[in-house]
């Protein structure tokens, strides 16, 4: 009876947590909520600074806990791709989206390689269809693909007949001696290397030539009737929308253009997530960790995130499932469009009309039979895509979505530049859970920033949108109590969304030290005092649970310091990319200005290989500075810690006999210099690596109004 039960496609399974990272974890709750009684019970005998301590502190402590709530019940997935193979006969279509934006910051070769490693992949090719959607309109960009779709044809067949574990082109060349011929290929497998590289350096050089006009660009037949759309003529979800017309899949993958698919079984084992719980509620969609390739040697510029690898993905599989990132993430079509769960037991509500259905979808029949077929899961038979063309051109434009429920209820979800968080949050909302899929390698991976002004400009972005969505329409209280979003995911969505506010509390706390110096209070117990224990213990505490996870991942000491320095919640990355995203927000609130999408640079592939271009710079890893305002703070930071330490050691503080700066508050002054040791470096650099000199005079000016101020209105003791 037994061998005659199917093989499982997948299965999902607790992950055992260590004793000694449980013990940890209790162990800073405890003291933190020790802190917090403490300042409490002693705000009578203190003045101000005791109190804006009480006040970021308790930020830090709910924080804390919000944390523990999304990382309490870690799970994993695995799944079984040969018994998918063997289990079901016919495998679902799969509509591929890539999106880029700029031509300039995002070279059409990135996304070449992205397009021609998701044709590669392990799957029936006949049920792959893949969609670049080109937000500038770039007539490079698609002179690119009609070149590549040329080059696919000798690569696709290449890496399929010799089971190519690499297969982004760039990647597999670039990989030197581990690509060549060795005893177990056959000797024709040499003649086609030589080959397939040659036309992929080919392909490069026309890329290239066209870049710089020496290369005609060539864009007539099929392709010239999208070679001169208007660049303010589409939104964001006309990928859903042309594709309903087209292919009409059931399935759905959308990446960045520069995620490449690094596991060439990527979509196999999406398809056993997809299809392997016997509720369709258990994955509305299948999302594979962002993950970055050649990021520097111990990662100086927070890139890796290897905690996150470790605990924050894990973690919220354990709930709801984990967040829409964005990229990498495979869906229900059905879902896309709006389906809640009681739809999906088999029934569409009400028995839409046509007039009910062009409301929903708009005024194109053949895009609504489309979506109703996929809503009354229908399989579409293959279309002309010849004579979808001018349909397509028709639902792509932003018009079509007047009216309709396109951007609100159907498609990516508008409101934010986050729109993908967004849009999760909402399927979540109605229900639906989603699957993480953590492989080994990856299913994706991506260019990491190469610079820390592109670096900061991608996170400003990323807390700029989850801003947005924390103060929108889209309440989390209301999901909970209204909808079906459970409350532990309630609880990991506010974590996250909350992230840019904590630059607040911590621009404040980091401030406090310098004030207390210069004003000769004290914000901290004094030595001898037993409460300074606690201070010291909760300090060593946090310091080591972020140490062992990176001695546990076999990651550096200088690793796990370089994200103590540049980590999410870092005093870097707060008084930075935390802070301007905020105001960003805070002025769309009162009206003075709108959001702008920031679209993040990636570097162009060369022909060698980026560890070897990264060993010979002398400078890899040291920090870059421009004239942006985002130096500002930081600089000004840094400034007034060391004019409050020149003032303790030179003896200039008042003097104050009932109250005076312990060993505390000198120490935590230190402590912030050295987190800004690139800032001080950069004091002292020339060129790109230096601190322009107008930043140091804005810094300079603010340093000297705070002094000011700490003058002329000292807090009450």
């Amino acid at each position: 009876m037994s061998d005659s039960l199917p093989l499982p496609l997948c299965e999902k399974t607790s992950v055992k947590v260590p004793t000694l990272q449980r013990a940890l974890e209790i162990g800073i709750l405890f003291l933190f909520t020790c802190l917090i009684a403490y300042r409490l019970f002693s705000l009578t005998d203190h003045g101000i600074p005791w109190l804006l301590a009480f006040l970021c502190e308790s930020w830090f402590a709910f924080n804390w806990v919000l944390n523990l709530i999304t990382l309490w019940t870690p799970m994993d997935y695995k799944t079984y791709p040969n018994n998918l193979l063997q289990q079901v006969p016919e495998l679902p279509a799969v509509d591929m989206f890539v999106s880029t934006a700029d031509p300039v910051l995002e070279p059409p070769i990135v996304t070449v390689n992205t397009v021609l490693s998701l044709l590669a992949v392990d799957y029936p090719a006949h049920k792959l269809a893949c969609y670049v959607s080109d937000d500038g309109c770039s007539p490079l960009t698609l002179f690119s693909l009609i070149e590549a779709s040329k080059f696919a044809r000798i690569w696709v067949p290449f890496c399929k007949k010799y089971d190519i574990q690499v297969r982004a082109p760039f990647r597999y060349f670039c990989e030197g001696e581990s690509t060549l011929p060795s005893s177990h290929f056959p000797p024709e497998f040499l003649l086609e290397w030589t080959k397939v590289k040659d036309e992929y350096e080919s392909l490069c050089q026309k890329i290239e030539g066209a870049g710089d006009h020496s290369v005609p660009l060539d864009i007539s037949g099929d392709y010239a009737t999208f070679a001169h759309k208007q660049t303010n003529n589409h939104p964001t979800v006309i990928k859903t929308r042309v594709s309903g017309l087209m292919t009409n899949a059931p399935f759905m993958l959308n990446v960045d253009c520069d995620m490449y698919a690094s596991n060439s079984k990527i979509v196999l084992h999406a398809m056993c997530l997809l299809l392997g719980f016997k509720h369709e509620k258990q994955g509305a969609f299948v999302q594979c960790p962002q993950i970055c390739y050649d990021y520097l040697k111990d990662d100086p510029f927070g890139n890796s995130m290897s905690m996150a690898l470790k605990t924050f993905w894990p973690g919220i599989a354990g709930i709801q499932g984990p967040l829409y990132a964005g990229t990498g993430c495979f869906h229900r079509r059905k879902v896309i469009y709006g389906l809640s769960l009681q739809d999906s037991a088999g029934h569409i509500q009400g028995n839409l009309d046509v007039e009910a259905l062009k409301d929903r979808f708009g005024n194109s029949m053949e895009l609504i039979s489309s979506a109703t077929n996929i809503l009354a899961e229908k399989v579409d038979h293959p279309r002309d895509l010849s004579n979808a063309v001018e349909e397509a051109c028709k639902v792509a434009s932003c018009g079509f979505e007047h009216n309709t429920s396109w951007g609100k209820q159907v498609g990516w979800i508008y409101g934010s530049i986050t729109e993908d968080l967004l849009t999760g949050m909402k399927i979540h909302a109605r229900g639906w859970k989603s699957i993480l899929c953590m492989l080994d390698p990856p299913g994706f991976v991506g260019s990491a920033p190469t610079s820390v002004p592109v670096m900061l400009t991608q996170r400003k972005r990323w807390i700029t949108g989850l801003l947005e969505v924390l103060f929108s329409k889209s309440s989390l209280i209301f999901s909970t109590l209204n909808a079906k979003l459970e409350f532990r995911m309630c609880l990991a969505y506010i974590w996250i969304l909350i992230w840019g506010l904590h630059s607040i509390p911590a621009l404040c706390y980091s401030l406090l030290p310098a004030y207390c110096i210069m004003t000769n209070s004290h914000f901290l117990p004094k030595i001898g005092e037993p409460a300074l224990l606690m201070f010291a213990a909760l300090f060593l505490a946090n310091n080591l649970y972020n140490l062992y996870f990176y001695l546990e991942s076999g990651l550096s000491i200088t690793a796990w310091w370089n994200y103590q320095r540049m980590g999410p919640r870092s005093t870097v990355l707060s008084t930075t990319s935390l802070l301007f995203g905020t105001i960003s927000v805070v002025l769309k609130l009162v009206g003075i200005s709108e959001v702008v999408f920031e679209v993040t640079q990636k570097d162009e592939y060369s022909s060698s290989s980026d560890d070897d271009q990264n060993a010979n710079d002398a400078n890899a890893g040291n920090f870059t500075f421009d004239e942006s305002p985002i130096f500002v703070p930081p600089t000004t930071l840094l400034f007034v810690h060391l004019t409050a330490l020149a003032i303790s050691f030179l003896g200039l503080t008042s003097s104050a006999p009932q109250v005076s700066t312990g060993v505390g508050e000198i120490v935590c002054s230190v402590w912030v210099v050295i987190s800004f040791w690139p800032f001080l470096r950069g004091l002292f650099e020339k060129g790109k690596y230096g601190i322009p000199l107008s930043t140091i005079l804005k810094s300079g000016g603010l340093d000297m109004l705070f002094m000011l101020c700490c003058g002329k209105f000292a807090l009450p003791l």
